[in-house]
């Protein structure tokens, strides 16, 4: 029998003795030998204290996550998915199911030509589905009971910003850590909720209130998917651009200005475009993922403050389940406003405040509603999300057009102030700074 019997007076000094300090290098060998994904990596040290009573340990974790614009990527002829799973010898989907009536026979068309077996579970996945229900419902085919799904095998998703949510949670909850290649077939998912690490569902009215950080290790971009888009989807998605080409972008706002219009009518360079356009639409699309993850992609963890894009999502996410606004109307409201108080504070121009409020209603989209006139529901939700990001520097506001920095405080007669004389500016305009198809039709509102 092995004596378990310990001396602490021994156990202090053999922790102390040379042979007992833990050598770095061991586990970084370790790692690099047994690592279990080719995505993922991390390392550790370990360092006892001279008492022998404690120790503390340090370790971080790194990821690769890649951002490709294609093509057609379900012509059986493109190598990109095929490349990924071939070797892997199937391919596990979660398909939102308006993808999968359009797009359904390609798909499976493009496994077959290529040799490679496809499971799919087609996922309703409208706002309304965009809960805990739908999480486990993914879960149950991804795990044991399902196609039991390895922690090294990327799952494909393929769907709009609520798939790309609800999907990539149960990825990150499917063994801790379950990679997955994302294909957003919308303009959000394709350049703000597909690549971003934040993976999430719904809470109690208040929007994306439960998730993980858990980015796709490969996201696909293919423009050609916004052809089959109801028009309202893209100028829904056009918001997100439009965030990131006021606070970090002024190239990219020009080009919205001169060509968003046609853009939306095209449906992203899809119908009746000229070569022009669609250089100018791959331009647009390439400029605003990339202004997005130089900040979203280098920080995916949110471990510091530096979320510009998070522009019109401050106040939004409170007022937005309230009246069932689609998301890029409530973010145009968001940012629109945004723009009124960072005026009120001295940070924007008259005119740059007027810009961007009218390439928003250049779009159709909202920027007004009388919900923001709510104080007590606008204060809740600036608590809640001060709660969130955290005290400092929670709320970004644009400093002009291209830049923007980050609100410390916004009093109570400030925000009123400001929503006062965003009222009024509103209140000049025809349809009083409404939208077109702004409300949720899922939910039974058109």
């Amino acid at each position: 029998m092995i004596n378990t019997t310990l001396n602490p007076v021994a156990v202090t000094k053999e922790v102390n003795k040379p042979d007992f300090i833990f050598d770095p290098s061991i586990r970084r060998d370790h790692a690099n030998k047994y690592r279990t994904s080719q995505w993922y990596d991390g390392r550790g040290e370990i360092k006892a204290a001279e008492d022998g009573r404690s120790f503390e340990i340090s370790a971080t974790f790194s990821l690769k996550s890649e951002v490709k614009l294609v093509n057609g990527v379900l012509n059986p002829s493109n190598p990109v998915l095929a490349e990924i799973y071939k070797s892997r010898g199937r391919c596990v989907a979660v398909v939102d199911h308006l993808v999968d009536e359009l797009y359904g026979t390609s798909l499976e068309n493009y496994f077959k030509q290529n040799d490679i077996p496809l499971k799919t579970l087609v996922c309703r996945a409208w706002e309304s589905d965009k809960n805990p229900d739908t999480v486990q419902k993914i879960l149950q085919f991804l795990g044991k009971d399902g196609c039991d799904v390895s922690r090294n095998e990327p799952v494909l998703i393929i769907g709009g910003g609520v798939l790309s949510d609800v999907a990539g949670l149960a990825c990150s909850l499917q063994h801790r850590r379950t990679p997955y290649v994302m294909i957003g077939t919308s303009i959000v998912a394709a350049i703000d909720a597909g690549p971003s690490p934040r993976t999430c569902t719904n809470g109690k009215l208040f929007k994306n209130g439960i998730g993980a950080y858990h980015p796709p290790v490969i996201t696909i971009v293919d423009r050609t998917f916004f052809r089959t888009l109801p028009k309202g989807h893209i100028r829904n998605g056009m918001a997100e651009i439009i965030k990131m080409a006021v606070t970090d972008d002024p190239v990219l706002f020009e080009l919205m200005e001169e060509y968003g219009q046609r853009l939306l009518e095209t449906y992203f360079a899809n119908i009746d475009a000229d070569e022009e356009l669609v250089k100018v639409a791959d331009e647009v699309i390439y400029r605003a993922l990339y202004s997005y993850m130089k900040h979203e992609g280098t920080n995916m963890f949110e471990t510091y403050q530096d979320r510009p894009h998070a522009y019109g999502h401050t106040w939004s996410p409170r007022f937005e389940p309230a009246v069932k606004l689609m998301h890029g109307h409530a973010v145009s409201i968001g940012m629109s406003l945004g723009a009124t108080l960072a005026l009120e504070m001295g940070w924007v121009t008259k005119n740059e405040r007027d810009r961007i409020v009218a390439l928003c209603r250049s779009l159709g989209l909202s920027v007004y509603h009388e919900i923001i006139e709510d104080t007590e529901l606008m204060l809740q939700g600036q608590k809640n999300m001060r709660r969130k990001r955290g005290s400092g520097l929670w709320a970004p506001l644009p400093t002009g057009i291209g830049s923007c920095s980050f609100a410390d405080e916004v009093p109570p007669d400030l925000l009123t102030s400001a929503v006062e004389e965003h009222k009024h500016l509103c209140t000049s305009f025809p349809d009083q700074g409404q939208g077109e198809e702004m409300y949720l039709s899922d939910l039974g509102l058109e």
